[in-house]
């Protein structure tokens, strides 16, 4: 039995916790001084973590490795089979132009740009960081809204603003299941603080997203849409996070925050001239004069009812049972730790969950979904290869971190540095958002953020007091916020609307509302650790 050392370093915590920050210092600097590729930064911060664990913390090689390799298989299964069958999903519907035709369908809902700002990278946004994430949602509706005749700058920064409320829920909730797996906490008590917090953010963005299009005129003439689907919006991600599904969070939200927007009379009026022309200064497309036949859009919109009505015939009851049957509960080999206490870690013991998980459920939805769409078995199997290969540097990025993860929480670093952070007291409660905000703008993505600081941050709030779901969900809330401005993000917004070496123009025009986004993320989990907002926490 290997037991966690807190302080191996000369016995001092300082001294131990800044060794034990190696393996992240080197990720950080490798991703934001070096800029290093993500699938190359990976591997070696998870090599220097192999080395401390080994090393300075004395665990035995073969634990070492072990628990790697447990991390890794975690990163494969259930994380990457959840996002290569989510977007194995969208590429099916891009194949059979369906996608176009949900394009233009959306693009029909109204003539006013602010309007359709919220519809498509608001509403629609929502539901693509739903299925694919990973930077799609930004590229997409960039490009959608430039075929609506928006200027290419404008169409990139309202893109990348719009990407925050959904992020933690993204991908069929993967970042929130990460920080349950690495952190060791309930995934039902991780996301419902998560679907209290993220949702405060949805009342606000659609706000700004018109304020960003056109102004104060657009705030005050369509703050009423705007509000309308903020509110529906943040209602569905709290109602479905907290009592149905984690996964279907941002599917419903998307939908409802939708249907009740174009359900304001405001918002189906057209638009004055002078706002058109104040705000589409670009080329329209013309395809968007395109009719589509009813049949063609219910089909188009076939996928993503089957996923909902999938996953929520999965959460009654005995079906849940049922599906539950088919996990397995492994005794992961060469693997034996104990905290300092002398307690044996869960780490020891790994869940394989076969049939209950999103993956696997999303993967009967792309099934269905491809008789839906008439998509030939070989050519949806063409699909879901190609998916593969669109995604092998994600899936080894993801791999190597959460093996990285792995590798730091059982071997104790993630628990020097939990102790060595917890000297800030109540601060921690303000800080919390902001080590999650930095790991994203850092690394790109809330699922890794969540993995490299989920466990220090569960650590740091038990020894200073704080709920641990707060700050294990303050991780992921305010990482959301750093999305915009990660040089990955940026990359793909300026090569998605043509404005390609232009990443720092952009990086100016959002940085400011990260800042003011993440400010406000702080303020509340300060007030949900105290009583003034405490009463809204599970």
């Amino acid at each position: 039995m290997f037991v966690q050392q807190l302080e191996p370093v000369a016995d001092s915590l300082t001294l131990s916790a800044l060794v034990a920050t190696l393996p992240l210092l080197t990720v950080l600097a490798l991703l934001g001084g070096v800029r290093m590729r993500a699938h190359y930064a990976g591997p070696l911060g998870l090599a220097v973590a192999v080395l401390v664990a080994w090393l300075p913390y004395g665990m035995p090689i073969g634990q070492t490795l072990s628990s790697a390799a447990q991390g890794a298989l975690f990163g494969l299964f259930p994380i990457m089979w959840i996002v290569v069958n989510a977007l194995w999903v969208y590429r099916m519907t891009v194949r059979t132009d369906h996608f176009d035709v949900l394009r233009r369908s959306f693009g029909r809902l109204s003539d006013d740009p602010r309007v359709q700002a919220l519809v498509i990278a608001f509403c629609f946004g929502a539901l693509l960081e739903a299925l694919a994430g990973f930077g799609a949602p930004v590229a997409i509706c960039a490009v959608m809204l430039v075929a609506l005749g928006f200027d290419p700058v404008r169409a990139a920064v309202v893109a990348l603003v719009a990407n925050t409320a959904p992020v933690a829920f993204g991908a069929m909730a993967t970042p929130v299941v990460t920080l349950a797996q690495v952190t060791g906490l309930p995934l039902d008590s991780v996301a419902s603080v998560v679907g209290r917090q993220t949702p405060l953010l949805a009342l606000t963005v659609p706000l700004l997203l018109v304020a960003l299009v056109d102004g104060r005129r657009g705030l005050r003439e369509t703050w009423a849409p705007a509000l309308a689907c903020g509110t529906a919006f943040a209602a569905a991600q709290f109602t479905v996070s907290n009592y149905l599904s984690v996964q279907l969070a941002d599917i419903a939200a998307a939908l409802i925050g939708a249907a009740v927007l174009v359900a304001v009379p405001s918002a189906r009026r057209p638009a004055e001239e002078p706002v058109r022309a104040a705000v589409l200064t670009g080329v329209r497309s013309d395809d968007l004069d395109h009719a589509d036949p009813r049949p063609e859009v219910l089909r188009a919109y076939a996928p993503y009812t089957l996923i909902v009505a999938i996953f929520s015939f999965a959460q009654i009851g005995p079906v849940k049972d049922l599906l539950a049957k088919a996990t397995r509960t492994i005794d992961w080999p060469f693997l034996d730790v104990a905290a300092p206490d002398g307690k044996p870690v869960g780490g020891n013991l790994f869940a394989l969950p076969l049939v209950a998980t999103g993956g696997t459920l999303v993967l009967l939805a792309g099934i269905a979904t491809a008789a839906v769409l008439r998509v030939a078995a070989r050519d949806a199997l063409g699909e879901w290869a190609a998916t593969v290969r669109e995604l092998r540097h994600a899936i080894l990025t993801v791999t190597s971190v959460l093996a990285l993860a792995y590798v730091m929480n059982l071997s104790g670093q993630a628990a020097t540095i939990g102790h060595f952070v917890a000297a800030a007291g109540a601060g921690l409660a303000f800080l919390s958002p902001v080590l999650g905000w930095f790991g994203v703008a850092v690394s790109g993505s809330d699922t890794s953020a969540n993995a490299l600081f989920g466990a220090l941050q569960v650590t740091a709030a038990r020894e200073s007091g704080l709920s641990p779901d707060l700050l294990a969900a303050a991780n992921s809330s305010g990482g959301v916020l750093g999305k915009m401005i990660s040089p990955q993000n940026l990359t793909i917004a300026c090569a998605a609307v043509g404005l390609k070496g232009r990443e720092g123009d952009l990086l100016r025009k959002v940085l400011p509302w990260s800042l003011g986004l993440l400010l406000l993320m702080c303020l509340i989990v300060v007030a949900q650790s105290s009583f003034l907002l405490g009463w809204m926490l599970p």
